[in-house]
């Protein structure tokens, strides 16, 4: 999978280690042939992502807008997955709440960002619970544990 990071605040953020959860994903659900758009922005910038595109008047941790084309692109030959917006606000402060790193919060939003991206969901019971155990084996498998 390719990927680019872009970051768009003026925090830093482990770079080597969200490129090895996304190859960990990767490898863990044999994604090949695709491209994947990963912005961290701050509380502001994904409040109004969140107001515009999802009519919800309020800041989140993560936000993805899958894609999922069926068709190539002719010029790289990848599908474009889509776009995941992750808050280094609010991944700081739900870091605080729920007892564990920074890095390690970061690297979940991640993780459930690109899983909405491929299509799992966490509205109905079961489907959390193969979303949630899906991202807690990827990260523990990186020893990015809570």
């Amino acid at each position: 999978m390719d990927f680019e990071i872009s970051n768009l605040t003026e925090e830093k953020v482990p770079l080597e280690l969200m490129e090895k959860v996304i190859k960990k994903t990767e490898e863990r659900l044999n994604i090949e042939d695709s491209i994947v758009s990963i912005t961290i922005v701050d509380n502001e910038r994904i409040h109004e992502i969140n107001r515009e595109y999802r009519g919800i008047d309020r800041p989140t941790d993560v936000i993805s807008f899958a894609f999922m084309d069926e068709d190539i692109n002719p010029e790289n030959g990848l599908t474009n997955l889509g776009e995941i917006y992750i808050s280094i606000e609010k991944a700081r402060v739900q870091a605080k709440e729920y007892g564990h790193s920074f890095e390690r919060e970061l690297c979940f939003l991640l993780v459930h960002g690109l899983l909405h991206l491929l299509g799992y969901d966490h509205m109905e019971k079961e489907e959390e619970k193969v979303m949630f155990s899906l991202q807690d084996e990827i990260l523990e498998s990186l020893g990015i544990t809570r």
